[in-house]
């Protein structure tokens, strides 16, 4: 059987400070002239994609994880056709689906109902088949009360609900979805994950899957690819090459971030105590804002191990944010833990409203025994948390 997707050699260079097309007035021409990285070739260009080679068999689930800046997105608009490569090709052999960005493929002053129609055209189906398919798209996006509403007036999570229904349910053989579904809330994610499972097993649709969030790509992939500053370095099992990820990145103790969103979490740090860690979260924020900080914290083999919440089953508890920076401090006990490396996802969320950030795997911590006492070694298989027993005589 021939392979579904066959990428031989694929390159990307992207030229720096270029915003153009081919068509240039003789202010950009002089302004270019001047700029000091035009005049250096080896700064004025930068390999999004390396001489990048695999192939996909139908009815595959891809997942590809790598830092920001890997080449991961790339990798997918070259597949969609968004963007053409510099050298090499990608075969694709079926029709394509893709969700790369919010709003791709729709038009904001169009409804939901038209996008719809004009985004199940754009992936070459017939109005009859979009008609066939529309009530099960509907439901699955859940935005019924809106669908004769401007797309423009939709929030981001909904407009994410609506596209990923309409590439989901139309006849498509290779579904491509970016990193666009952390926008949606925990239910969503949680849901589109399973109709993309379906999909691949009853109906043979095959899968590439780009994130950051490694528990959806365990949950959803049965292979993955891992790239660095543009290159393939391995592929294979997903639980192997999740492991290298982490090892080759060197995710720690420090995690940074800058952003557009109105709220997010600018830094998070582990600090290391006696017989305690300290979590210090930097969040900034536009304006003030009520909200919870949740830790969830498994092994680095992905089984959950605790979950620790400020503000989330407490609406007193809630931290209060203002406007800029706020540094907030928090301290666990990890006197009764196993030895061994544990990693630290959290959340920052008004409860049961919504998301504002849904970081995984962002921190790294080890726990290592300060003294002679033997302790329990994550390896043994016996648990990660050992319980202290009170002896009745």
């Amino acid at each position: 059987m021939k392979p579904i997707i066959e990428v031989e050699g694929l390159t990307k260079v992207f030229k720096l400070g270029s915003t153009h097309g081919s068509y240039l007035t003789l202010r950009d021409t002089i302004r270019q002239w001047f700029h000091p990285a035009n005049h250096n070739d080896e700064k004025r260009y930068i390999k999004a994609l390396d001489n990048v080679s695999f192939s996909v068999q139908p009815g595959e689930k891809i997942g590809v994880i790598g830092k920001n800046g890997a080449g991961k997105s790339t990798l997918l608009k070259i597949l969609s056709r968004i963007t053409p490569p510099t050298g090499g090709r990608a075969i694709l052999r079926g029709k394509v689906a893709s969700l790369l960005e919010v709003g791709t493929g729709f038009h904001g002053e169009l409804t939901g109902r038209e996008n719809i129609f004009l985004n199940g055209a754009i992936l070459g189906m017939k109005r009859n088949e979009i008609k066939k398919k529309l009530d099960e798209i509907v439901a699955f996006s859940g935005v019924e009360r809106f669908l004769d509403t401007p797309l423009k007036h939709y929030s981001s999570g909904m407009q994410v609900r609506l596209a990923f229904a309409v590439a989901a349910h139309l006849e498509t053989d290779i579904l491509l979805i970016d990193e666009v579904l952390a926008v949606g809330d925990a239910e969503f994610q949680k849901k589109s994950i399973e109709k993309m499972q379906n999909l691949s097993n009853s109906n043979g649709k095959t899968v590439i899957f780009v994130s950051h969030n490694m528990d959806a790509i365990i949950r959803l992939c049965n292979s993955a690819y891992l790239l660095k500053k543009g290159q393939l370095v391995n592929y294979g099992k997903v639980n192997e090459i999740i492991n290298q990820y982490l090892e080759i990145e060197n995710v720690g103790s420090i995690y940074q971030n800058n952003s557009n969103k109105k709220i997010y979490i600018k830094r998070a740090e582990v600090q290391y105590l006696k017989e305690k860690i300290r979590l210090n979260v930097n969040v900034f924020s536009n304006y003030e804002q009520k909200c919870s900080i949740d830790f969830r914290i498994k092994t680095v083999n992905d089984v959950p191990v605790a979950f620790s919440t400020v503000g989330a089953f407490n609406s007193d508890e809630m931290l209060r944010m203002k406007t800029g920076e706020n540094l907030f401090s928090f301290e666990i006990d990890i006197n009764n833990w196993a030895k061994g490396k544990f990693l630290i996802s959290i959340d920052l969320t008004i409860p049961n409203v919504i998301y504002f950030e849904r970081l995984e795997n962002i921190l790294l911590f080890e726990v290592i025994p300060l003294d002679v006492t033997p302790k329990i070694d994550l390896n043994w298989n016996y648990g990660a948390i050992f319980l202290p027993v009170k002896y009745l005589k």
